[in-house]
């Protein structure tokens, strides 16, 4: 069974996936004062990425934590996983 889910971003209520976003922003420590709209003009450049497929949004069963990821992150993840289960 895979320890990661990938949740459609569209099945979430709107007030999840906006913190779920803003979440993302602050961890990967973009400057909100750039973009002129602040938290708000990264959340919907965000959402523009989801839509694209450039984002997902996993949910670990393990940990019952949910994360924003780039697909680079996801297949990471994925990768070191793999070799963590391996090992063990």
């Amino acid at each position: 069974m895979s320890r990661f889910v990938e949740v459609p971003y569209r099945m979430l209520p709107a007030q999840t996936l906006e913190a779920l976003l803003e979440a993302f922003v602050t961890r990967q420590g973009y400057d909100t004062s750039d973009t002129g709209e602040g938290m708000h003009g990264w959340v919907g450049e965000l959402k523009s990425q989801l839509e694209r497929s450039e984002l997902i949004i996993a949910h670990d069963l393990q940990t019952e934590s949910t994360e924003v990821m780039t697909l680079a992150q996801w297949r990471a993840f994925g990768r070191d996983l793999a070799d963590d289960e391996e090992e063990g």
